[in-house]
């Protein structure tokens, strides 16, 4: 429920661009204290990430060039739904296709808002096990490779920085505390 005191009322609302995965729009809204502003906002459709759990209990982690960074990030898989895709749906498919991995049993963890400041993007966060491998088909621009970690690894990453990406560093905290520590 929104406090009215803080609420900010859409006054107008322009469209910018419109890409594949994303598109952005400017709207000017009134503001609680009577004055105007922009926002700029992200439209995104939402994603998943998986937690994959081994039966040793080591983590499946995928590692791949992001551009806007410029660098390697460590990972857990992840991916944006298709339009109507139901969330579990697409994890399983993600977690196929980026690591070969099928999973038969699923939990939901929970979803985030990883950047609610600029953009509309909630991910909903899983945790599979009971893998079976396969064969990983990544998307034609995806160039990915597995890493298989500890959790005492995955804490070191954490803490050393080689594991900077925000959903993965959330949805492993859960999903420690979820199997009881990690």
């Amino acid at each position: 429920m929104l406090d009215p005191i803080m609420e900010e009322i859409p006054l107008e609302s322009q469209r910018v661009y419109e890409g594949r995965i994303l598109n952005l729009r400017v709207d000017t809204v009134r503001l609680p204290s009577g004055g105007t502003a922009l926002r700029e906002i992200v439209e995104h459709r939402g994603a998943v990430a998986i937690v994959p759990i081994l039966a040793d209990g080591r983590v499946v982690l995928v590692r791949q060039f992001r551009y806007a960074v410029g660098q390697i990030s460590l990972e857990i898989p992840a991916g944006t739904l298709e339009p109507t895709e139901d969330p579990l749906a697409c994890a399983r498919r993600e977690l196929e296709e980026e690591t070969g991995y099928q999973a038969a049993s699923w939990e939901q963890l929970g979803s985030i808002w990883p950047t609610p400041g600029y953009s509309t993007e909630e991910i909903i966060l899983f945790i599979a096990r009971d893998l079976t491998p396969g064969l990983a088909r990544p998307e034609f621009d995806e160039t990915l490779s597995l890493a298989t970690m500890s959790w005492s690894e995955i804490w070191e990453a954490i803490e050393g920085g080689r594991l900077r990406d925000a959903k993965s560093i959330v949805a492993l905290t859960w999903a420690a505390r979820r199997l009881g520590g990690g």
